[in-house]
């Protein structure tokens, strides 16, 4: 993703090596930047951060538990616990997001 790319340059860890061409250091999985002098022009991206949420769209909700689980038990299997809407999921799984 383009928000890895942008580091500053003196955060920036060599991903190529001596004369890599734009194309050949993408196509590595690697950012590109030849705008500063004395860093690495390809180096490595930023890793994702992610982070578990509990979505609010009960909809989407996918069941973790069982038909009379208790919030304790179902935060102890580690999921989300919300005893409402009547209908769908009351424990059920996070989703993943990045930031």
């Amino acid at each position: 993703a383009r928000c890895q790319c942008k580091q500053v340059p003196r955060e920036r860890r060599n991903c190529g090596y001596p004369g890599i061409s734009a194309v050949e250091c993408r196509k590595a999985g690697c950012c590109f930047n030849a705008s500063v002098p004395g860093v690495p022009w390809c180096f490595s991206p930023k890793v994702k951060k992610v982070r578990k949420v509990c979505p609010n769209d009960a909809p989407i909700r996918i069941n973790c538990g069982f038909p009379g689980i208790t919030a304790q038990e179902c935060e102890r299997k580690g999921c989300c616990f919300r005893a409402y809407p009547a209908g769908v999921p009351w424990c059920f799984y996070h989703r993943m997001t990045e930031e």
